[in-house]
């Protein structure tokens, strides 16, 4: 399915889940974030990549990594940060050290599931959304850090 068509479809099944009973509200920073995950799906997709898993969690660790997919022979484990302003710092820093090593430790356990060895990388994609801006501004950084 093109990715026009796909966009169509999550439209109207978001679309009928609004019609559904709703439950209680979320933080509006988790709303923006899952906007800006959702946003960058698609970005990605446009750019060639295959995305096998979104929202990734292990049993036995504490963080979850936003989207795994394939960016040709190379397996990416996708970060996304997503701000309504500029103002504080820059969304790619909030991946600090901590972060980077729970998206590690994370990333070594789904990489047992994959057979072989494929080449991996961790991308971070940063996400701005504006009042004065109908679409959000995304930028992709590949390679943001290593697996060692």
């Amino acid at each position: 399915m093109s990715g026009r068509g796909t966009r169509l479809v999550v439209k109207a099944l978001d679309a009928a889940a609004a019609l559904l009973p709703q439950p209680k509200e979320r933080a509006s920073h988790l709303v923006i974030g899952g906007k800006g995950e959702e946003e960058v799906y698609f970005y990605l997709r446009q750019r060639g990549y295959t995305i096998v898993a979104r929202n990734w969690r292990s049993p036995r660790r504490r963080s979850e990594i936003d989207l795994i997919g394939w960016d040709g022979d190379c397996l990416c484990f996708i970060e996304v940060k997503t701000r309504s302003s500029h103002d504080v710092m820059p969304a790619e820093f909030a991946v600090d050290q901590e972060k980077r090593d729970d998206l590690r430790r994370v990333a070594r356990e789904y990489l047992h599931r994959v057979p072989g060895r494929p080449a991996s990388r961790f991308d971070i994609v940063s996400v701005y959304y504006g009042p004065e801006k109908p679409s959000p501004s995304i930028t992709l950084f590949k390679n943001a850090f290593t697996l060692a």
